[in-house]
Parts: C-alpha cells; sequence; structure tokens
C-alpha cells in the first residue's frame, strides 16, 4: 500500500460567515491510498476552531508514511485501530486516512461503500442548503440564487429574530437554525416557541459546548428539538448529550473517521438520539463519503462542496436536496487533476 497527499485551496462562492468568524476560502488535504491501479481517497481541511492547518496535518502524514505503508490489512477498522495510538490527538488526520481505506476497501471488493455496508438506499434523508450570517438583503439574494426545500440559517447576531422573520416571508422552505454556541439558555427558551410559529425544524448547538447547567434547562423546557454539534465531537460526547440534546451532529473529521462515527451512530439509535451528519466546507472527496451514510440517518448537512467554486473532485450530485450517488465503486469520488 502507497500513500500520497494532495493540497488545494477550496474558494467559497460567497464570504462564509458563522456567530465566531468568517472566511473566504478553506484548505484542504487529499489523501490517497493506492494498491496497484486502485486508489481510496479522503479528506481533512484546515481549521482554526479546533487548531488544524495542511501544512501540520501533511506533515504528521509524512512523519507516519513508512508505517502506513508496512500496514498489511485489509479491515478498515484494523487499520483504524493500528493508526489510533499514533494520532488520537489528530482526529482530522485520522479522519482522512480512514476514508481512504474505507474507500479503497470497497473498490476492492467492487461494491459501493454503502453496499459494502449492507445498506438499502431506498429512503434517504434530504440535506439542506446553508444561509451564513449576512445582511438580510445578502442572506435573502443567496436564497434566491439557490432555491431550496431545506435551509439552515447560520444565526448569532444582535438581530436573529428579525433574520429569521424575514426570510420567512420569501420561502415556504423548512428551516433549520445553527447559533454555533452564540445565544444564552434565556435566549434560546424564549425564542423557540417563536421560532417554532416560523416553521422552524430544530435549533443546532445554541449554547457553548461547555455550558451543561443551560443545556439542561434549554432540553426541559425548548419546544423545539435541540441538536449538539460542538458538544458532541467524539465517541464518549454521545453520552454526555443524553439529558441535554435530543439528537447529535456527528461530523467525520471531529470523531476521527467513518470507523467511530459508525459506532456513534449506533449508540446514539440506543440511547434514544436522533443522528444527523454534517459537514466542513470539503470537496467532493468527503461529501461523498457522508452519502455514504444517508441510509443511516434522519438527518444531514452534506452541502459542503456546493458553497465552493473551484471543487478539484467529482462525486455524488446533489439537486435541491436529493442526492444521487456517484458511479463507480467505493464513494464513487475521483480526483480532477491530480498529482497522486
Amino acid at each position: 500500500m502507497k500513500i500520497d497527499t494532495q493540497a488545494f485551496t477550496l474558494k467559497l462562492k460567497n464570504t462564509f460567515t458563522i456567530s465566531r468568524g468568517a472566511r473566504d476560502s478553506v484548505d484542504s488535504l487529499i489523501v490517497a491510498l493506492r494498491e496497484g491501479d486502485l486508489v481510496g481517497y479522503g479528506e481533512a481541511t484546515a481549521n482554526p476552531y479546533y487548531g488544524t492547518t495542511v501544512l501540520e496535518m501533511s506533515g504528521v502524514v509524512e512523519n507516519l508514511r513508512s508505517v502506513i505503508e508496512k500496514f498489511e490489512t485489509d479491515s478498515p477498522t484494523e487499520f483504524w485501530n493500528q493508526l489510533y495510538p499514533y494520532l488520537k490527538d489528530k482526529p482530522f488526520v485520522l479522519c482522512a486516512l480512514d476514508q481512504a481505506m474505507h474507500d479503497l476497501t470497497a473498490r476492492k471488493a467492487g461494491k459501493t461503500l454503502h453496499d459494502y455496508w449492507g445498506l438499502k438506499n431506498e429512503k434517504l434523508p434530504l440535506t439542506n442548503y446553508t444561509i451564513g450570517i449576512a445582511s438580510i438583503e445578502k442572506m435573502l439574494e443567496k436564497m434566491k440564487e439557490q432555491p431550496w426545500p431545506i435551509y439552515k440559517i447560520k444565526l448569532g447576531t444582535d438581530k436573529d429574530m428579525e433574520i429569521v422573520t424575514a426570510l420567512r416571508k420569501h420561502t415556504n422552505a423548512t428551516f433549520r437554525i445553527d447559533a454555533n454556541c452564540g445565544w444564552t439558555a434565556e435566549e434560546t427558551i424564549a425564542r423557540a416557541p417563536l421560532l417554532k410559529n416560523l416553521d422552524v425544524e430544530m435549533i443546532e448547538q445554541p449554547l457553548p459546548a461547555n455550558d451543561r447547567e443551560g443545556m439542561k434547562k434549554v432540553f426541559a423546557q425548548s419546544v423545539l428539538p435541540v441538536f449538539a454539534d460542538e458538544s458532541c465531537c467524539v465517541e464518549s460526547d454521545v453520552d454526555k448529550c443524553v439529558g441535554l440534546f435530543h439528537g447529535v451532529n456527528i461530523k467525520l473529521m471531529k470523531c476521527g473517521g467513518v470507523t467511530p462515527a459508525l459506532r456513534m451512530i449506533k449508540n446514539a439509535r440506543q440511547k434514544g438520539l436522533k443522528v444527523m451528519m454534517g459537514c466542513m466546507t470539503e470537496s467532493s472527496i468527503g461529501i461523498s463519503m457522508i452519502a455514504q451514510f444517508l441510509p443511516l440517518l434522519d438527518y444531514v448537512d452534506m452541502d459542503g462542496a456546493m458553497l465552493i467554486v473551484n471543487d478539484p473532485a467529482v462525486g455524488v450530485k446533489i439537486e435541491k436536496g436529493l442526492v444521487t450517488y456517484a458511479k463507480g465503486d467505493g464513494t464513487g469520488a475521483y480526483l480532477l487533476e491530480s498529482n497522486i
């Protein structure tokens, strides 16, 4: 098995703003595991909130090159288990490698990855389209540019209710609210009935991740379901979300990849939690991996590649929220111009 990496700068269609900052581009690291003519791909992106950079991640991979290329296993789980001691504090890198191994394994078997897992794709959740924080006029412009059945609206401003009220006048689409830790418990509880009347489906991560006491109040009093994002990063966080949230939003990069994500979904189901999977700003490599999980999910947020203008890869297609799987084995995704 050989390993290579390639870095890209993903340029956003619009400045993307959430409660804790704005960005116009995101750096991405694509990892490729190769056996003969078959290649499996994985992706990790730079993220200041989680302290990741492409330079640092590519260095970590390079330092492990000799270790990885000596592994002899056809089991993605065993591959992850062998990597974990080296990368337990580097979940984004672990994720990219784990994705690549899952992709490669399915390609070697001549199956799509979801088929390899034995999943039926008979009923798949629609993905939302994200509207980042901007002026009301700009947010309306984004909605009109991209008619969609479900919008995720980023909030965390001093005009949050004004924003949702204004947007509702221009669409009958379902709304999901993501405050990205920008509210207090009192604000969340007070706003929930108003948001429900505006056909909001859920509230994602209203409070800072460490505000457990506040979330207890919100969970007990909110008339809308609340989902954990920043409060649910790794496997052990699922148990901690019971009694605080109605569901969890799992992100592959944060939890360390496909292998732990599958376990998190199983545990969340056992605990009576709804399951959502979300994305970062990432290319069709990462988004096509998320698509493999669709039969296991209640909700999904996988619009990351739609928000960029220079996707370096092709994979799943998304139209009006509906995902169409890419043709080909594994995730079906591949790089358009590859040096690896």
